[in-house]
């Protein structure tokens, strides 16, 4: 049987050199937030300024994407001819902002333009010879791609054949060819022009950028440009289009760092006062009006709202939310939405447990890369249930549903295996892939799902170790220095996320004291608990539940762990893994230890 229990990671502290009191002297902050931002790798002066105070002026310059100012001079002369335009996005976050992001900014340079986005399971990802023959229907004569494109070199050949002109703006990996000696050389589509910062020839400092924020830039200096011509200021629709570039950003799961961190930062402290209708009317049915806001809450409430509309719906609709002008239309569609991801959050549960199951029947026991084949499971589902199979074990994962045409996956990566590069090494099973490090895509045919299995954990090299979930402790720090001040000059480090985690501490010797389960799962656990000094605290913790009373009744008993929710313990003593934060409950507030990871 296969298991991982939480609670069993590998704990490594950071042992990363600086001075951290000149540090701390110097830029007028505690010493121990000094540390964390040397473990995040922020070594020179200029960087750490930039890290703490940079702001939307410290922005790569756009013109630096190769190709942009051939891209813009190409649209601008399109939209004084009148020419028909199409923006094909994509059907995820990160592709219904970006199609809204080159909506709003065409518009505003008065363009003829309209918008596609692929339907999942009817078009797949990207662009096809369908929609390059719909839109030839059409009568469109530029299309411009968001979030997609890099991959497409047939179909914007085909395009070419009918007479369309095209841009590419993407952000995604470039295909290649591998030589017999190893080396690569880039498959470019031969459009007009082709943004996308992962390509060789681009000199753009920072290649991590998601696709809206792409688009982002494509329009800031579109909106510049046009500006020449223009008497009024654009720069108020760049700051709403902002907004949308950090909640791409979030989204897409991209590292927030470099300008990624800026983007987000500013985009959140936009997003409160959102002039935007239809993401007004999702932050109020998520119950978030009028409350601060964070990556969390576009990662884990507001983003998988448009993105289950892209699952089982159409991503159509989230595009309509955001361009709706009426209250009553965009409050109707946000609600729309959040069903359809309460929809989404329960099928995801049935699909994962079904992959368990399969797992943990021993059928996989000697496979270092998941494959697993659910041939009844909504397709669009297959990426978020791979995250979870990959989060539990720790090893790269692929799901694989059956579809129309053959069948369809997604896979989902750990750190240390190179997900699009392993597929590129078996890519005559695939009808289509495409991806990145972290996560890719893929069609094949049904007969080809054991030999695509085989393939895999053959060509694979990862070590035992490689398969180790590792915790990085950034200062084994006493609870006793946790205090309001400190606790709030954390922010300062925000907003975490992918590349940016939140800070972790840990503290030996900790007597957990009296605890009680809370949630309408029982999925939460509060308790007080007791450091060396004899100092109490309240301490939370929102992990497995099960797995955590498991790790108890291993180490102390049954009768203790019962015992700890009845009348209190004085005998289980953990080592423990924390984040301090500040609860606040009708307006008062109160330090709370959150519990990361624990061992004995």
């Amino acid at each position: 049987m296969i298991r991982r229990l939480f609670g069993m990671a590998k704990w490594m502290v950071s042992a990363k050199k600086a001075d951290f009191n000149a540090i701390a002297q110097q830029f007028q902050i505690d010493p121990v937030i000094a540390r964390i931002i040397r473990n995040r790798d922020i070594i020179e002066e200029e960087e750490i300024a930039l890290f703490l105070h940079g702001t939307l002026e410290n922005l790569h310059d756009p013109h630096l994407l190769h190709d942009m100012d051939k891209a813009v001079a190409f649209m601008l002369s399109k939209i004084e001819e009148k020419a028909t335009i199409r923006i094909i996005g994509d059907y995820d976050i990160d592709g219904v902002c970006a199609t809204y992001i080159l909506l709003r900014g065409l518009r505003a340079c008065g363009a003829v333009v309209d918008t596609v986005i692929p339907h999942r399971i009817k078009d797949g990802y990207g662009l096809n010879d369908s929609l390059i023959e719909e839109a030839h229907a059409d009568g469109i004569d530029t299309i411009i791609t968001c979030d997609n494109g890099i991959a497409a070199a047939p179909q914007i050949a085909y395009a070419k054949e009918l007479g369309m002109s095209i841009i590419v703006t993407d952000h995604h990996e470039v295909p290649y060819e591998l030589a017999e000696d190893g080396s690569r050389t880039e498959v470019l589509p031969l459009a007009d022009a082709v943004i996308d910062p992962k390509q060789e020839a681009c000199k753009y400092p920072y290649e991590g950028i998601c696709g809206a924020v792409v688009a982002y830039k494509f329009v800031q200096v579109l909106l510049e440009e046009y500006g020449k011509k223009a008497t009024d200021s654009n720069e108020e629709l760049l700051e709403e289009l902002l907004e949308f570039a950090a909640f791409a950003t979030v989204g897409d799961v991209m590292e927030l760092k470099d300008e990624n961190r800026i983007i987000v930062k500013y985009g959140l402290e936009q997003m409160v006062h959102t002039k935007n209708l239809g993401l007004r009317a999702l932050i109020e049915v998520s119950g978030l009006q009028g409350k601060p806001l964070s990556a969390y809450h576009i990662g884990f409430v507001l983003g998988p709202c448009l993105n289950a509309t892209g699952r089982l719906d159409t991503a159509a609709k989230a595009l309509q939310m955001l361009q709706s002008e009426e209250w009553s239309e965009a409050v109707t569609i946000a609600g729309e939405l959040k069903e359809l991801n309460d929809s989404r959050k329960e099928m995801t549960r049935q699909g994962t447990q079904q992959a368990i199951e399969m797992i943990e029947s021993g059928d996989y026991a000697d496979d270092k890369v998941f494959v697993i084949y659910l041939p009844d499971c909504h397709e669009s589902l297959a990426g978020i249930i791979a995250g979870r199979v990959k989060e539990k074990y720790h090893k790269p994962a692929f799901v694989l549903t059956k579809g129309e045409e053959g069948v369809k996956g997604s896979g989902r990566s750990i750190e240390s295996y190179h997900m699009y590069e392993q597929m590129s090494l078996c890519k005559h099973l695939f009808t289509r892939y495409g991806g990145h490090k972290m996560a890719a895509g893929l069609s094949l045919p049904e007969e080809n799902i054991e030999e695509f299995r085989r393939t895999l954990n053959q060509n694979c090299n990862l070590s035992d170790e490689d398969f180790e979930e590792k915790m990085v402790i950034d200062v084994p720090m006493p609870l006793s220095y946790v205090r309001t001040d400190f606790v709030k000059q954390l922010k300062v480090l925000e907003p975490f996320g992918n590349g940016n985690t939140k800070p972790v501490f840990a503290q030996k010797n900790v007597r957990v004291l009296q605890g009680k389960v809370l949630g309408k799962n029982a999925n939460v656990g509060k308790y007080k608990i007791m450091d060396e000094q004899g100092h109490t605290y309240d301490m939370i913790y929102f992990g497995d539940m099960d797995n955590w009373h498991d790790f108890l009744v291993r180490s102390f008993g049954e009768a203790e762990k019962e015992r700890l929710y009845r009348e209190g313990s004085r005998e289980i003593v953990i080592q423990m893994i924390y984040y301090p934060d500040i609860n606040v409950y009708q307006g008062r507030e109160s330090l709370q230890i959150v519990m990361q990871d624990y061992a004995k």
